[in-house]
């Protein structure tokens, strides 16, 4: 079997996840009321949020025996990929700093990869302590 046809399935689940990730983004980005003008809100809440899920996807799938082998790449690689947005925090960062908000960009900057990182972390902890309670 060749190569592109073993990885066709996998490409097929992440672009199809990626259209569910990104479609999930674009609506929660669209409920900020302001968005372009104020603080990139919507944007910061989506990317921990996904992050936060992406810890709690791979604490499961890490504890599962035998998962489906397209259970990853579609849920972590398509839809929380496609979810989750640190092009778009680049450029809410440099529309901050272009708006003249240097400390507000600069917060930003920091606060997103350690909200993020700290939401991977959060995910994978809480979701190890819930799933070693139900085993005991």
């Amino acid at each position: 079997m060749s190569r592109l046809r073993r990885q066709a399935p996998v490409l097929a689940v992440i672009a199809a996840g990626g259209v569910l990730g990104a479609l999930a983004r674009h609506g929660a980005a669209s409920l900020q009321a302001d968005a372009g003008t104020g603080w990139p809100w919507a944007i910061l809440v989506v990317n921990v949020s996904g992050c936060l899920l992406i810890g709690v996807l791979m604490a499961v799938l890490l504890d599962l025996t035998a998962p489906h082998r397209l259970l990853r790449p579609f849920l972590g690689i398509g839809v929380l990929g496609g979810y989750t947005t640190f092009s778009t925090y680049a450029v809410d960062t440099q529309r901050l700093l272009a708006d003249g908000r240097v400390a507000a960009a600069l917060t930003y900057y920091l606060v997103t990869p350690v909200l993020a990182l700290s939401a991977v972390w959060i995910g994978t902890a809480a979701t190890r302590a819930l799933r070693g309670r139900r085993r005991a």
